[in-house]
């Protein structure tokens, strides 16, 4: 079918998946941009020629949504509304021979380190000069970072390696290049991610260099938060423990995905830890860097997984009491160890378990917010909306965890992306209430 006059060169962007996928697209716009392409992200009514998807294929959910997506795209080709379509990203990746029989509508399927090749069916150019650029797709005031690609890290359940490959680091000197040029531009919080901080430098520098890396960033000027997602737990650097506590930019936060509270579970996902070291950790962190919030997720349902095992899953969680916490329901990815393994547990009792930890959770975050009414806390404000300027504080990430609300009102000026004193009012789970000070 012909296609209808479209702006010529103009690209939509779709991404899906986590925060390193953002990063990939921002990379790609970028790219785009500097090739003269008028480029947007996600945008509901584009009159764009081009659409390219960024995919994720890490869990069945994810892959479903990354699925249905490019059959959208796909029929606003065939209808004539859609020039180029492109797929790229984890589920292309792991699956383009399979995608290309079962969707040919789209051009061309590309991997996740395969940007060059995208470029060139664009006809556009990779500028080596621009690696590190990109065009921010979150609120300017922050932005993830990206230290490293890929995982050396045997976990039974995780496909990561088979679509993002091993551990590579980025270099402290482009990282702190890169942080220099966000800070220029206006961002405040640098928010660190990687599959696995923690490993930072041993690809590279050969040791761990993640504390040195936090304190070189530290320094960075114009960044007022630095925050860390996905650190291992195994052979954590505690060293990094030390710079946080010395350095006031560097949040009281830290998201380390614990998976499990059985050592029965924590031997059979590969861990490499276990559950008396687990909480010793735990123990360390909150004694070398007091107050700090500590993030964890979890799978329930994953094979082996027996009613003993998720009662002491129940009672870690109960015991240690985290600020923040998420629960995944396993899913039986094909070319991982577990794949293996029976998928034994049903879903409707994955499901249950899940629930079960979450409700504790509920609870537990209720009591750790109300224990912070009357306190004041500085608070970044991310959006206004509902009659509330919405921020967080440095105990908290965007979109996963606890926000705080502050009612607008006549006299009361605050610019988005700016910081203020809140003093907090009132508390629910998962939210704060507060009034500017």
């Amino acid at each position: 079918m012909k296609v209808r006059n479209q702006n010529q060169n103009k690209v939509n962007v779709i991404t899906l998946g986590c925060s390193k996928n953002i990063v990939d697209s921002e990379v790609l716009m970028g790219q785009l941009q500097a090739n003269d392409f008028d480029v947007t992200h996600e945008a509901t009514k584009s009159d764009a020629n081009i659409v390219i998807i960024n995919t994720c294929g890490f869990i069945d959910n994810a892959k479903q949504e990354s699925i249905d997506t490019i059959l959208r795209y796909a029929d606003e080709k065939e209808a004539g509304r859609l020039e180029k379509l492109y797929v790229t990203g984890c589920l292309s990746q792991r699956y383009k021979d399979e995608l290309e029989v079962e969707i040919p509508q789209v051009d061309a399927y590309f991997g996740t380190l395969e940007l060059p090749q995208l470029l060139k069916v664009l006809n556009a150019d990779y500028k080596h000069e621009l690696v590190g650029e990109r065009l921010l797709t979150t609120p300017r005031h922050y932005a993830y970072f990206k230290i490293a690609e890929g995982c050396n890290r045997p976990c039974s359940f995780c496909a990561i390696p088979l679509m993002r490959g091993k551990h590579v680091d980025r270099t402290m000197d482009d990282l702190v290049r890169d942080a220099s040029r966000l800070a220029a531009q206006g961002t405040k919080e640098l928010i660190l991610i990687a599959q696995d901080l923690t490993y930072y430098g041993l690809q590279a520098y050969g040791e761990r260099k993640l504390p040195e890396l936090l304190r070189r960033l530290s320094d960075v000027n114009g960044i007022e938060w630095i925050r860390m997602q996905y650190a291992y737990p195994s052979q954590f650097p505690l060293e990094a423990l030390d710079v946080m506590a010395e350095r006031a930019n560097i949040c009281k936060y830290l998201d380390m995905p614990l998976q499990h509270g059985s050592d029965n579970m924590l031997k059979i996902m590969r861990r490499g830890i276990t559950r008396r070291r687990t909480s010793e950790l735990v123990d360390t962190i909150r004694q070398r860097v007091p107050g700090i919030a500590l993030r964890t997720t979890l799978i329930a349902g994953h094979p082996g997984e027996t009613e003993a095992d998720f009662e002491e899953m129940y009672e870690f969680v109960r015991q240690t009491r985290f600020e923040r916490l998420g629960i995944f329901t396993y899913s039986h990815e094909d070319n991982t160890h577990a794949y293996t393994l029976e998928d034994s547990v049903p879903a409707n009792l994955k499901q249950e378990r899940a629930d079960a930890i979450m409700e504790l959770q509920q609870g537990i975050s209720l009591e750790l917010n109300e224990a912070r009414v009357g306190q004041t806390y500085k608070v970044l404000f991310d959006r206004k909306e509902s009659g509330h300027f919405v921020g967080r504080t440095e105990f908290d990430s965007p979109e996963v965890d606890n926000e705080v609300l502050v009612p607008v009102e006549k006299d009361t000026f605050v610019r988005l992306g700016d910081f203020a004193n809140v003093k907090i009012t009132s508390a629910t789970d998962f939210d704060l209430y507060g009034t500017l000070v």
